[in-house]
């Protein structure tokens, strides 16, 4: 079973975690027991997320010792959390085992202040281009929904987290799941 982690905190754009939870759960309904998604925060506690979504993550970071992939939302309330000394540490702790490190949306500025994406090809929503792009190290690319070097994937704006999903799917079960779950969401991927 592929274990996928979201990192989930106040101010958390909700569609740059619930489509890829969507995208990927939905395997699930094609080839059972095959991922397991789960949201982690820093503390076990209710959050808001930017538009009023309230909800409980699934663990915390100290509940967590490994993940195949974590993926690193966007949204408000990351202009504190990228500050967040606990997510780098956390993020740190587990880079090493992980398949594939991943971000949606303005999460890669989350990833970029942590260090991570230092000499890599990212994207960001295209509003926080230019931000990124003050990163020295990171080489930005401004016209794909989603650029994948190495272990680290990140994805453009609110919606690429739909692209992100099958992104995964893709790489890490082909393109036959990925292709039964855009027909079982009716979706069209633009990867």
């Amino acid at each position: 079973m592929l274990k996928i982690g979201i990192l989930v905190f106040n101010g958390v754009e909700e569609l740059d975690f619930i489509a890829p939870f969507e995208v990927l759960n939905y395997a699930n309904k094609v080839q059972p027991n095959s991922i397991q998604v789960s949201l982690i925060a820093e503390q076990m506690q209710h959050l808001r997320a930017f538009n009023g979504l309230n909800f409980m993550p699934d663990c915390t970071f100290e509940q967590i010792t490994d993940l195949d992939i974590l993926i690193v939302p966007g949204g408000k309330g990351r202009l504190t959390e990228m500050y967040n000394k606990n997510i780098h540490a956390f993020i740190s702790r587990l880079q090493p085992s992980l398949q594939y490190l991943t971000s949606v949306c303005t999460g890669s500025l989350i990833l970029a202040e942590g260090g991570f994406l230092q000499n890599c090809s990212a994207t960001t929503h295209h509003l926080a281009l230019e931000e990124l792009q003050g990163y020295n190290s990171i080489n930005v690319i401004t016209d794909q929904k989603v650029v994948a070097q190495d272990k680290i994937v990140t994805a453009a704006g609110v919606s690429s987290g739909l692209e992100l999903g099958f992104y995964l799917l893709q790489a890490c079960f082909g393109d036959n799941l990925a292709d039964q779950v855009a027909k079982g969401i009716e979706y069209t991927p633009q990867l």
